[in-house]
């Protein structure tokens, strides 16, 4: 999987989010730190995980002062152990100091994700599936969670309500049934637009398939009635995706049904953040 992050949203990101922490000036380093001393930051991982956000972090450094020196040793993706050096940044020690807590935060943040996403992924490395991120993400961050997604090894779902259809519970009940809510999707949106539908039970699933839904999804289903879906929809052409009440532990069970994607809301909204720090040391000239 090739990975890319669009600079222009890492910059935007790094400028919004030292706007957040700076305001009108770092007060504390501002008093304590003497102007002019040159010093060298050492990042590095605290402990075993994938790492995601290097360039965000070279962004941060940048805003802050251009003149900063940013080395990435480690590449989005890459496993970490404790100990490993990520990336060194060197120049005056006061600009470094203001951007230090938000480069850390984006990248302890997207790692975290990105380890989290990786397990699951390993987890399910025998079966045909694919795991995928959902919408449920930090306002204003998705992009970025979702590239951590990727560099764990997942994929994305869709990104936002403009690019997939995918008719929910509610949407079924305003549209008067999931046949209806199809029969509207495919005379509203492009035909080159998916239409996945939402589910809870067999009859549902049964009257997705009737509608010609391109992508079912399974939502909350137990893992015998998922084998049940499969068993149903085989042969069909449609594709499966489970969802719902999913967590590492029955990981492996669900995929074992023959789903074709799981999704999972906890890649982006309950993934803890890894443990890396920064550490400056002074240069002599």
């Amino acid at each position: 999987m090739v990975l890319k992050l669009d600079r222009r949203l890492a910059q935007e990101a790094a400028r919004a989010a030292l706007d957040e922490d700076l305001g009108s000036g770092d007060v504390t380093t501002l008093a304590v730190v003497p102007e002019g001393v040159d010093t060298r930051g050492i990042i590095h991982s605290k402990e075993e995980g994938v790492l995601a956000g290097v360039e965000v972090a070279r962004e941060v450094f940048a805003a802050v002062d251009e003149r900063l020196r940013f080395c990435a040793l480690k590449q989005d993706g890459e496993k970490l152990l404790p100990g490993d050096i990520i990336a060194e940044v060197q120049g005056e020690a006061r600009s470094i100091l203001q951007g230090e807590r938000v480069a850390l935060n984006f990248l302890q943040r997207l790692s975290g994700i990105a380890t989290l996403t990786a397990r699951c992924v390993e987890r399910v490395k025998n079966c045909p599936v694919r795991i995928v991120d959902t919408r449920k993400t930090t306002p204003g961050l998705r992009a970025l969670e979702k590239y951590a997604v990727r560099a764990g090894g997942g994929f994305n779902h869709r990104f936002g309500l403009y690019d997939a259809v995918l008719i929910k519970d509610n949407h079924i009940k305003m549209a008067g049934g999931i046949t209806e809510a199809v029969k509207r999707a495919r005379q509203n949106v492009s035909p080159l637009l998916k239409v996945e539908v939402e589910v809870e039970t067999l009859e549902q699933l049964e009257e997705a398939l009737a509608a010609g839904a391109d992508v079912i999804m399974l939502d909350n289903m137990p893992v015998p009635l998922l084998r049940e879906a499969v068993a149903k929809a085989k042969g069909k052409g449609v594709l499966l995706e489970a969802s719902g009440g999913i967590t590492e532990e029955n990981l492996e069970a669900v995929a074992s049904t023959g789903v074709d994607f799981i999704s999972l809301g906890m890649l982006t909204h309950s993934a803890r953040a890894l443990d890396i720090s920064l550490d400056l040391e002074r240069v002599k000239k």
